[in-house]
């Protein structure tokens, strides 16, 4: 790959980032199924523009906090192998950014969908 500092290396580092979360973690297999049923589903409902865009923004929410919780259970396991109750804390609290998340992408999902079923 191509200097570290380019563009082109930037967009690379965060892709293989992305393999690797769905290649390590089995809630990100988790939260691709999810988000291909809401998009089959979605589709089927043929929601609105401003509907996707509330379903694209909670499902980009989910995995960002995904990843970020990834990377810092990697981070902290390198830094501190043996168990430590301030890293457990850390991790609990990551942890707990991705439920907050995917409870919210429910909740926008549920009145998402529940729209659409009122409208027909």
């Amino acid at each position: 790959m191509n200097k570290k500092g380019s563009l082109k290396f930037k967009f690379y580092a965060a892709w293989s980032g992305i393999v690797r979360l769905l290649k390590l973690e089995r809630n990100a297999r988790i939260h691709t199924a999810a988000t291909v049923l809401v998009v089959i589903a979605g589709l089927i409902a043929r929601l609105h523009a401003w509907q996707w865009a509330a379903v694209v923004i909670v499902v980009g929410i989910v995995w960002s906090m995904e990843l970020m919780n990834t990377a810092l259970e990697i981070l902290a396991d390198k830094i501190h192998p043996q168990e430590h109750p301030l890293i457990g804390a850390a991790k609990d609290a990551a942890a707990g950014a991705v439920l907050v998340a995917s409870i919210t992408a429910v909740l926008v999902g549920v009145i998402v969908f529940a729209s659409r079923l009122f409208e027909a």
